[in-house]
């Protein structure tokens, strides 16, 4: 694309404040030019009325296993291209495509799967790498990850799978599991971001882990160790670790049901917005009715009941991911009393710079990948771009 695409009459999101009567000019997929009032045309120049609705960077979910009835663990290019799909409806310009639990076949054939995907996606939220969620997490934090496949990390079996993808951006591992430590560092040492999740450490190991190379806290509060008693004594857990730890960043599941406004609002009040994500950790059923369906492959996924919104393994004793979507996490952001710049920088700005892409997405600033997104004051999408290419319109 050589021509531009001006984005006229929009209402722009910045981190500090919106700035009404604007403009984005886009060009060979990136942002050429900002501004205020109207733009010059010239005859080539291709126009977008935003309609005095919000023009923000796409949304960013680093942490998502699906969509509109697919999980990427069906290992399909169809599951990979229709979850993509979903989410830019509602705004997700770049996504990290999220395992599960599984059987080593299953992941190398996701490694293979993901490769054809990437170069497939035409119509979806764009691909920014794979983030491993298990096999190396806690029993009794594992949620509606499948047991059989739990373990502790070995060298030769996290080289193999290393050796096996170079496409592998963050690993979620529970780091007081035997040999947690060293991968942590190896990760750190890839510029791989080693992430906590499902997790029973105490804040002594949390520790530990941070030095090691772990720097950031997966779904904080959910699958995740808090204060708790042994023989008597007293220890403070994962959770209050990422709070004392001011340079460890978060990420919540901030549906309005993981976690409920009064935690929302803890989070901001005492870890800081520069420091939180917001993910969805949305399963297949995200964009879809209420029902019965998988979490993960459609061979070997376990069954999840959707009702009333919410995902939960069948004997209600869990949720099972999300069905959220990135429009819904900053509208409920906004309804705990969040301000829109704020709740838009937790899910662009705030996730760019955790995973290390901050020099190309997140802002609207020239030079920036021109992934942006149109929405009104009730967080409806009006239109998704990737890399200037308007992708969805509603």
């Amino acid at each position: 694309m050589t021509d531009r695409l001006i984005i006229k009459n929009a209402t722009l999101v910045l981190p500090d404040r919106v700035k009404p009567d604007s403009f984005v000019v886009c060009k060979n997929g990136l942002i050429e030019q900002t501004g205020e009032g109207a733009y010059p045309f010239a005859d080539t120049d291709r126009a977008l009325d935003a309609g005095g609705n919000y023009l923000s960077p796409g949304f960013i979910d680093m942490h998502t296993h699906g969509g509109g009835g697919h999980d990427f663990m069906d290992n399909t290019l169809e599951a990979y291209l229709g979850a993509a799909e979903m989410h830019a409806r509602h705004g997700t310009t770049a996504l990290a495509p999220t395992t599960l639990t599984s059987t080593m076949d299953e992941l190398l054939n996701t490694f293979t799967l993901y490769k054809e995907a990437k170069e497939k996606n035409r119509n979806g939220a764009g691909f920014l790498g794979l983030h491993l969620e298990g096999p190396y997490l806690a029993y009794n934090q594992r949620g509606a990850q499948d047991p059989n496949y739990l373990r502790n990390p070995e060298p030769d079996e996290y080289n193999s799978m290393l050796a096996a993808s170079d496409d592998i951006i963050r690993w979620s591992i529970a780091p007081e599991l035997d040999g947690a430590l060293a991968l942590g560092a190896l990760l750190h040492s890839k510029g791989i971001l080693a992430s906590i999740g499902h997790t029973d450490a105490v804040y002594e190991e949390v520790v530990q882990a941070y030095h090691a190379g772990f720097t950031h806290v997966t779904h904080l509060y959910s699958c995740m160790s808090t204060i708790s008693r042994r023989k008597g004594y007293r220890y403070a857990g994962a959770i209050e670790a990422a709070y004392l730890m001011k340079d460890m960043t978060v990420e919540i599941i901030a549906d309005g049901v993981h976690l409920p406004k009064p935690l929302l609002q803890y989070v901001c009040a005492f870890k800081g917005i520069d420091k939180i994500a917001l993910c969805t950790d949305s399963m297949r059923a995200a964009g879809m009715p209420d029902g019965e369906y998988l979490l993960g492959s459609l061979s070997k996924g376990q069954p999840v009941v959707v009702e009333d919104g919410v995902a939960k393994l069948p004997d209600r004793s869990a949720f099972a991911g999300s069905i959220a979507t990135a429009d819904r996490l900053v509208k409920t952001m906004m309804e705990a009393g969040v301000s829109l710049p704020d709740a838009v920088r937790m899910i662009t700005l705030n996730p760019a710079r955790i995973l290390g892409i901050e020099d190309k997405k997140g802002a609207l600033a020239p030079g920036m990948d021109a992934d942006l997104v149109v929405f009104d004051k009730q967080i409806t999408i009006q239109h998704t771009l990737v890399k200037g290419r308007i992708i969805y319109s509603k």
